[in-house]
């Protein structure tokens, strides 16, 4: 029997015409069975579904965040350099870094102001900005 969020997981992987598979869909439902946006790292979602009791390997984690990013149900934030966070809120907004606990939060779009971009090379185009703004507590 399938419960309403491994439904909901199903449903966002036939969005991006994404064969559900068995781990495919309990990571789906982990990640947006409830309704709400994450910001995972693959260890963190490898984490919730040992928890969760679901017989995954963290390679399979791996491959299915890059397989959902491709889709483009996902999208990968690259804080320095190496560490990476999977959102699952793909519209462009800004981030908050939290260096103490090194976790990923949205910073209100609403507030954030770019008023110029520097020219990119020539034979170049800008693709995307990231904004990454890093915190630490007082």
């Amino acid at each position: 029997m399938i419960d309403a969020q491994h439904e909901t997981g199903a449903n966002w992987l036939a969005t991006a015409g994404l064969r559900p598979t068995r781990q495919r869909v309990s990571l789906a439902a982990l990640l947006i069975g409830d309704g709400q946006h994450r910001h995972v790292t693959a260890e963190s979602l490898f984490e919730a579904a040992k928890s969760e009791g679901e017989a995954v390997s963290l390679a399979t984690v791996y491959n299915t965040l890059r397989a959902f990013c491709d889709a483009g149900l996902m999208q990968e934030v690259t804080v320095d350099g190496s560490k990476s966070y999977f959102d699952t809120n793909t519209h462009d907004h800004p981030h908050f870094y939290w260096e103490d606990d090194a976790t990923l939060t949205d910073a209100p779009s609403d507030q954030l102001e770019i008023a110029r971009l520097p020219d990119a090379p020539e034979g170049a185009e800008i693709a995307s900005v990231d904004v990454v703004i890093r915190l630490r507590r007082k």
